[in-house]
């Protein structure tokens, strides 16, 4: 091991953007201590980014940041849809949805809903959280270099401000530094896909007279079609600050700099319909999207997430969310290896869930960018991925779901799963079976009227679900002391030896595609691990065993 070394940390975390900063948070939840480097001074100042999912807000939810995020993106709360047309002033517009969730049907699924806050919005909330987390986050810091060992992670990084330089030494080291990941490159991990999909100039600006020929239009984004000014329109307070994404084409030898303000004004004033409209440019930002995912996850002690892992077209905004849930997915498997709870072979698992999910999503967000004629964007028929799920019935939002919270987990830290199923089904179904994410129903503790949804109950430990009067409970106590791990059990019924009571009469049992007598067993993550679904001879034993299985304790 590295002897002279300035700062000594379980894990070093590269990159403070969005998926960095959730790594952060997730990992001071599970009370690892850690170090982020950033090289730039300060979070994003440009609003990208900005849909985050039902499932990354059922993350928020259980990490007590939720309420702090839909407060930051109170602006755009009623903000609903995606709108298309030839211009806004025109009679073309047509909504491809024009509600994320009409008649409140997902309510069935789970206790949160998708959230519009931009990248500047939320990432100060989660820096103003992570502090008292025991996270050390250091912007203005480089990281130079870094090499492992069988021990550990050596990193020199410097601050940018002084020019110091330090060692840091690692348990681990987590990379979230973006799609040009130095930290990839130096592990030279190849990367798979089609590569560049379309380029993009973000443009925001300034006009009191767009909010009145938008009217009562509430749209997430608007695209506008007109074949001389097409592009995509995106509100940021809905009265005067805005953002149009332009087309941006350098393979035809455009550069930046053609993008100047007279031409974006005059594009903007065209594409929305209104020649006199009052536009004042208040900046630029080139973007690429792109599809190419990581050839692996793991190397050693180092571990690729977020856009350092995969690049996804933004359409569908599957790539942050993406990179959130890799955030989470590995956090609880470091902290259950840095206590001592699971075996080193629990991080290979890693790479096993996440990979495959990054794949399957990466596709679909390219299928929807086809779907909704992202401006800039011409795919090229003869690579079309092959396979797509079919829009479901309501449009061409159906099958958004699934995606973002409906994919399974086929190997990894799972038992019994089913190896032959998708990755990401057709039809969402969430039903307990091992590997997809667990149903969500409402509970009460008796005495209290105050309700808790299931998923609240995971986070920092394995929990097992049974049903009130069966062994299961007890024997979860005797191995969560016997393998000193943290294994919570819940009974579940209407009778005085419940620990929760189904809300409303619901069956627990039912809803999570077991029997009375059987148990099902929910990772920190809150995914199904193992499942019986009948009464067993000896409980303590079969979770014991299952227990060491999933957390490589041979």
């Amino acid at each position: 091991m590295k002897e002279n070394v300035d700062h000594r940390v379980p894990v070093l975390i590269v990159g403070g953007s969005l998926v960095g900063l959730c790594t952060s948070l997730f990992l001071g939840r599970h009370g690892i201590s850690h170090m982020l480097v950033e090289k730039h001074a300060g979070t994003s100042m440009h609003p990208r980014g900005r849909g985050i999912n039902v499932r990354t807000m059922e993350l928020f939810r259980v990490a007590c940041v939720e309420d702090r995020i839909r407060e930051a993106a109170s602006v755009l709360a009623d903000n609903h849809g995606i709108l298309q047309g030839g211009s806004l002033t025109g009679e073309d517009q047509e909504w491809l949805f024009e509600r994320i969730d009409p008649g409140g049907a997902l309510a069935r699924f789970s206790p949160s809903a998708w959230c519009l806050c931009s990248q500047n919005d939320i990432e100060p909330v989660l820096m103003s959280v992570t502090p008292g987390l025991g996270a050390d986050l250091r912007f203005s810091t480089e990281l130079l270099s870094f090499e492992q060992d069988p021990g550990g992670v050596t990193a020199i990084v410097k601050n940018r401000d002084t020019g110091e330089h330090s060692t840091v030494r690692a348990d681990y080291l987590v990379a979230a530094d973006g799609p040009r990941s130095p930290v990839r490159e130096g592990l030279r991990i190849g990367q798979s896909g089609p590569g560049d999909l379309f380029h993009n100039v973000s443009i925001t600006f300034r006009s009191r007279m767009l909010a009145d020929v938008v009217g009562d239009r509430r749209f997430i984004v608007c695209y506008l079609t007109k074949p001389d000014a097409d592009g995509a329109l995106l509100p940021v307070d809905n009265s005067e600050r805005w953002v149009f994404h332009a087309p941006w084409h350098p393979d035809r030898g455009e550069t930046l700099e053609d993008f100047t303000d007279e031409r974006c004004v005059e594009h903007i004033r065209r594409a929305v319909g209104a020649p006199g409209l009052d536009v004042e440019i208040t900046g630029k930002a080139p973007w690429h999207a792109a599809e190419r995912v990581a050839q692996r996850y793991v190397a050693g002690r180092v571990f690729l997430a977020g856009d350092s892992a995969h690049e996804m077209s933004p359409t569908g905004a599957f790539g942050s969310n993406t990179g959130i849930q890799d955030a989470h997915n590995l956090a609880w498997k470091l902290a259950a290896v840095l206590d001592g709870a699971a075996g080193p072979g629990l991080l290979e698992t890693y790479e096993a869930e996440r990979l495959p999910v990054a794949r399957a999503t990466s596709e679909r967000a390219s299928a929807r960018s086809a779907e909704h004629s992202h401006p800039g964007y011409e795919p090229d028929p003869e690579t079309v991925h092959e396979g797509q799920p079919e829009p479901a019935p309501g449009g061409r939002q159906g099958g958004v779901l699934s995606v973002a919270m409906g994919y399974r987990y086929n190997q990894g830290a799972v038992l019994g799963t089913d190896p032959d199923q998708p990755v990401v089904p057709e039809r969402m179904r969430l039903c307990g079976e091992p590997g997809t994410r667990a149903p969500h129903m409402w509970l009460h503790a008796p005495g209290e009227e105050r309700q808790k949804s299931t998923l609240d109950l995971y986070e920092r430990s394995f929990v097992l679900l049974s049903s009130e009067g069966t062994p299961w409970s007890g024997a979860a106590g005797s191995v969560a002391k016997r393998m000193n791990v943290r294994l919570d059990a819940y009974a579940i019924g209407n009778g005085p030896e419940a620990d929760l009571i189904p809300a409303s009469g619901g069956d627990w049992a039912e809803a999570h595609g077991t029997t009375a007598a059987g148990a099902v067993l929910v990772r920190p993550d809150g995914f199904v691990a193992w499942r019986s679904e009948e009464a067993v001879a000896d409980e303590e034993s079969v979770l014991y065993k299952v227990l060491t299985t999933l957390l490589d304790r041979y």
